[in-house]
Order: structure tokens, then C-alpha cells, then sequence
């Protein structure tokens, strides 16, 4: 599904009949939930739409949504933009999939100093960073560090000591990514892979695919592509078919999209780590409510995470 370059501004899922700002008929105590994303061309995050999308209107009476997007997972000046943009809507709680874990900070701390609720979902904010600002951010979401050695475990069964292996991380000061490239080192490491490179994709697959054909061509004996999510595993199966080396080099990922499921039934990708994205906001937008209902601090939860292989 391509999304337009509008949608990445302002991607509403309630239907206001004012668009996306105040609606003129908005209920007195109804709170208005804004849930900002990371890029809306990733159907991880398209899935957390769909999810939420749902959740709302089995909620209907409850609170009202607003659901934002960003173009790519590092225009982070956008969605400081749009942070601010819901707390100038007044909505009464932001649920919040940061692109940084540490640049989003200052743009929380405006947003919780004017009253408004921070649910932190996804990819964790630093925990130095949010300490020097003041800051108390309950974190809902998977350990991706567990996640991604459930992958990497994964590749090792296939490999032998020695064998060489690479890891295509996300952002590099994404605190999930770092998680992640930990997770996939921690695998290698206890299988005795030899770790030839770590390079970042930045989350993306174009990125990952430059990245992922350079790796094949320096290092000829390399023998699986460690990806730390599926929109960089579609780069890396891509890279690994235009060298001809389909079967010879295995990949995996991170997130089990759609895009990603025919490749592991035909074994272009041996195996992903399920986050259930179509539950993830659905987790933050009800955390948020008990808090918006109840005053009581929410705490921090650990959501599911699987290992999928061929079905």
C-alpha cells in the first residue's frame, strides 16, 4: 500500500468531521489520543494503524484518535513537529514510537510540562536522557534484545563455527536497534560465527540493500545477513539474488510483515521475530486510558515477541 507524501503529515483515523484538528462536536471528557509513529512506509507501522484504527472504534465511546506518521524512520525535526502539533490539538495523552531514543526527549518534556500524558511504545527512550530531564516514561514494548537472539540462534543452527556472518543494524542511537544488534551479536558470539561487519540500514530498504551488496562483494565467504528488521531483509534478499548467491547466504529479520512470509516458506529468509505491531499501540493506547482514568502511574510492560520460521 503506498501512502502519499500528505498522509505522512497528518494521518487521521477517526473520522472528525473537522479533519484532524478539534472537532466542534468533541465530547466534554472524552480524552484524545494521539498516537505519533516512525515511518508510514513501513508496514510494521501500517499495522499499528490498522490495530489501533480497530481498538478505537470497538472504543468508540471512550476516547477519540489521532494517528501521525513520519516519511522515513530518521526525519526526526518531523516528528518533533508533529509532538507538537497534537499538544497545540489538546489531546490528552501521546503514545509515542520515538525515531530517536534521545533527540524526541525535549519535545516530550514540553509536552508533559503542559499536562500531557507520554506513553512511550515500540523503541525505548534513554533512560540517562529522560533522568537529566526529570522525566518518568513508562515503556511498552517487547525485549528485542531476547527477540533478536531468538533470530540469531536461529541462523547459528545453520551455520558452523567460523563461518562468517554480518549484522545490518537500524539508527544506531535507536534504542531498539542498539537491542537488537546485541541480541544477533550474542547469538554469533555463542555460536562462534565470525562477526565481519556491522553496518547500519538506518531501518530502511534501499539503505540495506546498498549496504547489503557491498557486504557480499567484500566479503566473499560471507554466509548470512543478520538484519535487524524485514524492511532491510527485502534489501538484503534482493542484494543476495542480484549476486547470485541465493542459498549460499542466508538473511534474516525482524518484525514478520507481510512482505516478508512468502520468503520464508520459499527460504529466501530463514526466520523473523514476531512483535505483533498490530497489537504494540493497542497496548500503549490502553495504558494510557487506565492512567487518564484511574491517576494511577502506569508501569512498564514487557509485550510479547516470537521466533517464526518456516511455517
Amino acid at each position: 500500500m503506498k501512502i502519499s507524501q500528505l498522509t505522512f503529515t497528518l494521518f487521521c483515523l477517526w473520522p472528525l468531521l473537522g479533519g484532524c484538528g478539534k472537532s466542534p462536536d468533541a465530547q466534554p471528557g472524552k480524552p484524545r489520543v494521539a498516537l505519533v509513529m516512525k515511518s508510514l512506509a513501513n508496514e510494521f507501522f501500517q499495522n499499528m494503524v490498522e490495530g489501533a484504527k480497530q481498538h478505537q472504534t470497538q472504543h468508540a465511546a471512550d476516547y477519540e484518535l489521532i494517528a501521525n506518521g513520519i516519511k522515513n524512520e530518521t526525519d526526526l525535526t518531523e516528528q518533533v513537529d508533529l509532538v507538537e502539533q497534537m499538544v497545540s490539538q489538546g489531546v490528552r495523552a501521546i503514545v509515542i514510537a520515538p525515531a530517536d531514543s534521545r533527540a524526541l526527549v525535549p519535545a516530550l518534556k514540553r509536552a508533559m510540562d503542559g499536562g500531557v500524558l507520554v506513553i512511550n511504545i515500540d523503541n525505548k527512550l534513554d533512560a540517562d536522557t529522560l533522568a537529566k530531564a526529570g522525566l518518568s516514561v513508562p515503556f511498552v514494548g517487547p525485549d528485542n534484545r531476547a527477540g533478536a537472539r531468538k533470530v540469531g540462534d536461529a541462523a547459528a543452527a545453520k551455520l558452523k563455527a567460523g563461518d562468517e556472518v554480518a549484522i545490518i543494524e537500524g539508527v544506531t542511537t535507536a534504542f531498539n536497534g542498539q537491542q537488537r544488534r546485541l541480541g544477533l551479536e550474542d547469538a554469533a558470539k555463542a555460536a562462534g560465527l565470525k562477526i565481519v561487519a556491522v553496518q547500519s540500514g538506518e531501518w530502511e530498504m534501499e539503505k540495506a540493500n546498498a549496504v547489503a551488496s557491498a557486504l557480499l562483494t567484500a566479503h566473499p565467504q560471507l554466509k548470512a545477513l543478520l538484519c535487524a528488521n524485514d524492511s532491510m531483509a527485502l534489501g538484503a534478499v534482493a542484494a543476495v539474488q542480484a549476486a547470485g548467491r541465493t542459498g549460499q547466504v542466508l538473511v534474516t529479520g525482524f518484525d514478520h510483515i507481510a512482505a516478508i512470509r512468502p520468503m520464508l516458506v520459499d527460504g529466501r529468509v530463514l526466520a523473523t521475530a514476531d512483535q505483533h505491531g498490530g497489537d504494540l499501540a493497542v497496548f500503549g493506547i490502553e495504558a494510557a486510558l487506565r492512567r487518564l482514568k484511574t491517576g494511577s502511574a502506569p508501569q512498564d510492560q514487557t509485550t510479547p515477541v516470537d521466533l517464526v520460521v518456516k511455517p
